[in-house]
């Protein structure tokens, strides 16, 4: 399904085939220090940029780049290098109607000062890092 979305002041918009509507909140450390929080993201394979000139780029890891507005600040999307796989931060579409919270990865570095009340699947930081590394082999 197509999906439309947008940083906080509309200078980066884009377009992105989501897989379905399962958002999956991220507890790791860098994902809440970017984010002030868990990062709430949506999975898609595609993703396409309006006018990229907006885009800021930070290689994260030596697996992925995190991307964001660089007039506003907006955290938009996680990419995985080599890879199309596009970890979009699901407070930046347009039509979040059905986003369905499912999933908490790296729950080991979670702080104890928040709990979720949905029954998600849980995932260590091991086992994503495993997944995640089973993904860039394919």
């Amino acid at each position: 399904m197509m999906a439309t979305g947008k940083c906080f002041c509309g200078a980066v918009r884009y377009t992105a085939k989501l897989e379905n509507r399962n958002v999956s909140a991220c507890h790791c450390g860098m994902c809440r220090q970017w984010s002030a929080g868990p990062m709430f993201a949506i999975f898609s394979s595609t993703m396409d940029i309006a006018d990229k000139s907006s885009l800021g780029v930070y290689r994260s890891s030596e697996w992925a780049e995190r991307v964001f507005c660089k007039k506003c600040g907006t955290p938009l999307y996680n990419y995985l290098l080599g890879k199309d796989f596009y970890e979009i931060s699901a407070e930046t579409l347009d039509d979040k109607s059905g986003l369905v919270l499912d999933t908490e990865i790296f729950v080991d570095d979670k702080p104890g000062y928040y709990v979720f009340a949905n029954d998600t699947k849980k995932m260590t930081g091991a086992e994503i890092i495993a997944d995640i590394s089973a993904q860039m082999r394919d």
